[in-house]
């Protein structure tokens, strides 16, 4: 049974903390993912060479690995060029994401070549991360082996839609062509089930399970509505 089977109905965590959260940082993040295995976790997903690195030797479970860079030229911003994936490598992540919309990436770099340089150099997954149904055809056509909703809700076609897109996650089950990741805005373990009983492969959730100041937010504010 391979990597992608092994995550079936599986809840996948993912374990981020950007340079200005007060989590920031490998040890916090590998800690966070070993919480996420004792409570069930099959897999972390983790941002950065260093965090990939320290969750895979502290927890041993699969990881989804990324680097969120930011690019003066362009909006994409999930392991967005060459170098990104380069990087990734060295990590052994069982699976690389990157973002597989169709906006122009950094340096006028394709994503077709990504994925190739990937599946030349090494026995890692990729994951195309989009946020509409074109955009997952084009990922299946450049040969991506698994499809994840995550940009749903977060790129400017589609920053009208609030909470899970499970209407996009079932038009790409439907095509039958590769696994589909539930991911992006899903906040609850309701919200969880009803992805994969819509046909997701798994589910990844973050914020509602790794970032406390985000939730302890939720929380303050739905006080402060009550004044």
């Amino acid at each position: 049974m391979n990597l992608i089977e092994q995550l079936k109905g599986k809840l996948i965590v993912s374990c981020q903390a950007l340079e200005d959260e007060p989590l920031h940082g490998s040890k916090y993040m590998a800690k966070m993912a070993l919480a996420a295995k004792v409570g069930g976790a099959a897999g972390i997903r983790a941002n950065g060479v260093s965090d990939v690195r320290e969750i895979k030797q502290m927890t041993g479970l699969p990881v989804i690995g990324i680097i969120k860079k930011v690019y003066q030229d362009s909006e994409v911003y999930i392991t967005p060029t060459l170098s990104e994936v380069k990087d990734l490598l060295e990590t052994k992540a069982e699976i690389i994401a990157l973002d597989a919309t169709l906006r122009k990436r950094p340096n006028g770099e394709k994503l077709a070549a990504l994925i190739s340089y990937i599946k030349q150099n090494s026995q890692a997954y990729v994951m195309g991360d989009i946020s509409t149904f074109e955009e997952g055809l084009e990922a299946i056509n450049l040969g991506v082996d698994l499809l994840s909703t995550t940009l749903s809700g977060y790129t400017q076609m589609t920053r009208h839609i609030h909470g899970p897109n499970f209407s996009l996650l079932e038009s790409l089950v439907k095509l039958n062509k590769v696994p589909v990741i539930a991911e992006g805005q899903i906040s609850t373990p309701s919200q969880a089930v009803e992805a994969l009983q819509r046909g997701a492969q798994a589910v990844v959730v973050g914020t509602a399970i790794t970032r406390p100041q985000v939730i302890t937010e939720q929380f303050v504010n739905a006080i402060k509505a009550l004044t």
